[in-house]
C-alpha cells in the first residue's frame, strides 16, 4: 500500500478512503509482472486468414498481438452464406457460447497489456422459441458481456456508437434504434492506452493563451501553436462518439465506419515495439496548465470519498516525437487483430496510421474483397505521396 495524502494532486490513482478523520488515503496497486510488456514473435503480419476464427486463431503464437478491433456477427440478423459462420444459431444462448470459444483463443493471442474493442448490436425476437418473447429485445450485447466477464475479462469502458445518419425506419409501437454499444475490455490491470493519442484537439481562446503558463521546457502556449503537425490536444473524447455510418461500394452488409476504428487502434495499439524488452515506445508530451480560479466557489463538505483541490486547473498538451526505451534495438509495428475480418476496415486504418494487421474471415468471397479494397488504398497512397512529390 502507498499513503498519499488528499492535498497531493500529483501522484493518486484509483483512491479508497483510510480514514475520513486522517485525511490520509491508499492506492491498491496490481501485481507485479501483470500486463508487463513481452518481446514480440514471428507472426502472420498484414494477411489474411481464410477459415473460421477459432481455428485460425490457434495457429498464431500466444501473446503475439497487440490488440484486437472486432464486430462479430450479430445474431439471428444477416446470413454470411458460409459453413459453420456464427450468427444463425437456434438460440441467443446458442450464440453467446459460440462466441465464447472464440474470445477463449483471442485471450491466450492477445498480449497481457493488450485490449480488445468489441462491437455487437441489437436484435428482436421474432419467437419465443428462441429464450426472448416475441418482438422483446434479446439484449445480446449485455448476454455476451456478462459471460465474457465470467471468463475473466475486465470492462474498462463502453462506448456509445451515436449513429448520426441512421436510416429511416418504419417501426411505429417503439423507439427507433439509433446507437451500438463499443466495449472496452482487458485482462489485467495494467495495460498499455495512450489517451493522448486520441484526446481531442482545441483551438486555446486568447484568454486561455494569456493564463496558461509555460510548459516544463518553458515554450510559451502562443508559440507551440505555430505546429500545425502536432496540434494542441485538450480533453478526453468521452465515451458518446457521435459518427456516421459509412459504406463501400462493395457486396458486404455491414461495414466499420474507419474513425470508430481510429480512436481504438491509436488508444491501443503501439506505434513502435522494442524488439528487445518489448516496451512500446510513446510519444513525449509538453503541458500547459491554466488557472481557473482558486477553488473558492467550490463546497468542501466533511466528504473522505470526495478529492477536493485548492486550486482548479485546464490541462492543455502537445504530443512530440517518439521516445525510445534505451535498449537501441530495432523496432516493430504494434498488430492489430480482427478475427470477423469482414471489408477490412480495421486493415485499411491500420495502414493509413503506420500499424500492421491481421484478418481472419470465414468466407473467401469476403477475403477477395478485402484484399482488393486494401490494395486499392495501397495504389490511391502511392499516386498521393507520386503527386505530393513532384514526381511523374
Amino acid at each position: 500500500m502507498i499513503n498519499i495524502h488528499y492535498n497531493n494532486p500529483h501522484d493518486w490513482r484509483r483512491l479508497v478512503p483510510s480514514g475520513r478523520q486522517s485525511g490520509s488515503y491508499q492506492r491498491t496497486q496490481p501485481a507485479v509482472g501483470v500486463g508487463e510488456p513481452v518481446v514480440p514473435v514471428d507472426i502472420p503480419r498484414n494477411e489474411i486468414l481464410v477459415g473460421d476464427a477459432t481455428e485460425k486463431l490457434r495457429t498464431l503464437p500466444s501473446a503475439s498481438v497487440d490488440c484486437v478491433i472486432t464486430s462479430p456477427p450479430y445474431w439471428n440478423l444477416r446470413d454470411y452464406r458460409a459453413e459453420g459462420q456464427i450468427g444463425l444459431e437456434a438460440n441467443i444462448d446458442e450464440w453467446v457460447a459460440s462466441l465464447r470459444s472464440v474470445f477463449v483463443e483471442v485471450v491466450r493471442v492477445l498480449k497481457p497489456g493488450g485490449g480488445l474493442w468489441l462491437n455487437i448490436g441489437e436484435t428482436f425476437s421474432s419467437d419465443a422459441k428462441v429464450g426472448v418473447p416475441a418482438k422483446g429485445m434479446v439484449c445480446a450485447p449485455e448476454r455476451l458481456l456478462l459471460a465474457l466477464a465470467e471468463d475473466g475479462w475486465i470492462v474498462r469502458s463502453k462506448v456509445i456508437w451515436s449513429k448520426t445518419n441512421t436510416m429511416p425506419n418504419c417501426v411505429a409501437d417503439r423507439l427507433h434504434v439509433t446507437y451500438e454499444p463499443i466495449y472496452f475490455l482487458v485482462r489485467s490491470p495494467r495495460y498499455y492506452f495512450d489517451l493522448n493519442a486520441i484526446r481531442d484537439p482545441k483551438v486555446p481562446s486568447p484568454k486561455l493563451l494569456a493564463q496558461a503558463m509555460p510548459a516544463d521546457d518553458g515554450t510559451e502556449l502562443a508559440d507551440a501553436l505555430d505546429d500545425p503537425a502536432h496540434p494542441i490536444l485538450g480533453t478526453n473524447p468521452g465515451d458518446v462518439w457521435r459518427i456516421p455510418t459509412k459504406g463501400f461500394k462493395g457486396p458486404h452488409f455491414a461495414t466499420f465506419p474507419p474513425e470508430l476504428v481510429r480512436r481504438p487502434l491509436l488508444a491501443t495499439c503501439p506505434e513502435a515495439i522494442c524488439t528487445a524488452c518489448g516496451k512500446p515506445w510513446k510519444r513525449s508530451v509538453r503541458t500547459w496548465r491554466v488557472s481557473l480560479g482558486d477553488g473558492s466557489s467550490r463546497r468542501y463538505e466533511d466528504d473522505g470519498y470526495v478529492m477536493r483541490f485548492d486550486k482548479l486547473w485546464n490541462t492543455l498538451r502537445q504530443t512530440g516525437d517518439l521516445v525510445p526505451c534505451g535498449c537501441n534495438a530495432p523496432t516493430v509495428r504494434g498488430v492489430v487483430l480482427d478475427p470477423f475480418f469482414g471489408a477490412g476496415t480495421v486493415a485499411v486504418v491500420a495502414k493509413e496510421h503506420e500499424r500492421d494487421w491481421i484478418g481472419i474471415e470465414i468466407n473467401p468471397e469476403y477475403a477477395e474483397l478485402a484484399r482488393d479494397r486494401i490494395s486499392c488504398t495501397d495504389r490511391s497512397t502511392q499516386v498521393g505521396s507520386t503527386q505530393a512529390g513532384g514526381g511523374p
